[in-house]
C-alpha cells in the first residue's frame, strides 16, 4: 500500500484538514460592505470634525477619532438593521482594519 494514495489515511486526513480550513475561513461580503460603509462615514465624519475643530494635535488621536466614528456607525446599523451579536463584533473588528 503505497503512502498518499487517493484511498490512504494520509490523504484522507488532508483532504479532510483543508475541506475543514476552507469553510471555517470564508469570506462575507455583508461585513465587508458593513466594515466598508463605516470606513467611509468614519472618513466623513473625521472631515466634518476638522473643519469644526481643526487638526488634532497627533496622529494618534487622529486614529481614536476615526476608531470612534467608526464604531459609532456600527452601533447605529446593528441598532436599526438588527443584526445579532456576533455579527456586530465581526463588523466592528473589520472597520478597525
Amino acid at each position: 500500500m503505497p503512502w498518499f494514495n487517493d484511498d490512504s489515511d494520509q490523504a484522507q486526513s488532508y483532504n479532510q484538514y483543508h475541506k475543514e480550513k476552507d469553510s471555517e475561513h470564508k469570506a462575507s461580503w455583508t461585513h465587508e460592505l458593513i466594515a466598508g460603509a463605516a470606513s467611509y462615514e468614519a472618513a466623513k465624519a473625521y472631515e466634518n470634525h476638522v473643519a469644526e475643530n481643526g487638526h488634532p494635535d497627533s496622529h494618534a488621536k487622529a486614529k481614536e477619532l476615526l476608531a470612534g466614528f467608526a464604531g459609532a456607525f456600527i452601533d447605529r446599523e446593528v441598532e436599526t438593521r438588527g443584526l445579532d451579536f456576533i455579527d456586530k463584533e465581526k463588523a466592528k473588528h473589520q472597520a478597525k482594519k
